[in-house]
């Protein structure tokens, strides 16, 4: 059973940043993929960034040039790293991978951005 944990949300300011961490309970290059989504209450959650296992990533157009996506596969950890945050970035933030079996979906963590 493939576990994903989710931390390092929280409440900042407008401007500030914040560093979000998913930690497997496997090894992450047995991934295809590693993605983080966000949710606000009564809207659908969307894909923010992702990180493939060869490396490539993409990004939502409303984080690009803000956030950054990356891993630390000795961790078996992928990253999100949010700079000049948005009262708009507020939202519940999801880890996904996927593997040739399903996708799995840690529990989210909270980022609350006031301004």
């Amino acid at each position: 059973q493939v576990q994903l944990v989710e931390s390092g949300g929280g409440l900042v300011q407008a401007g500030g940043s914040l560093r979000l961490s998913c930690a497997a309970s496997k090894s992450i290059l047995g991934f295809n993929g590693m993605e983080w989504y966000r949710q606000v209450p009564g809207e659908q959650r969307e894909l923010v960034a992702g990180l493939t296992s060869g490396g490539t990533t993409h990004y939502a157009d409303s984080v690009k040039g803000r956030f950054t996506i990356s891993r630390d596969n000795a961790k078996n950890t992928v990253y999100l790293q949010m700079n000049s945050l948005e009262p708009a970035d507020t939202a519940r933030y999801y880890c996904k991978a996927t593997d040739v079996l399903r996708d799995y979906w840690g529990q989210g963590t909270q980022v609350t951005v006031s301004s």
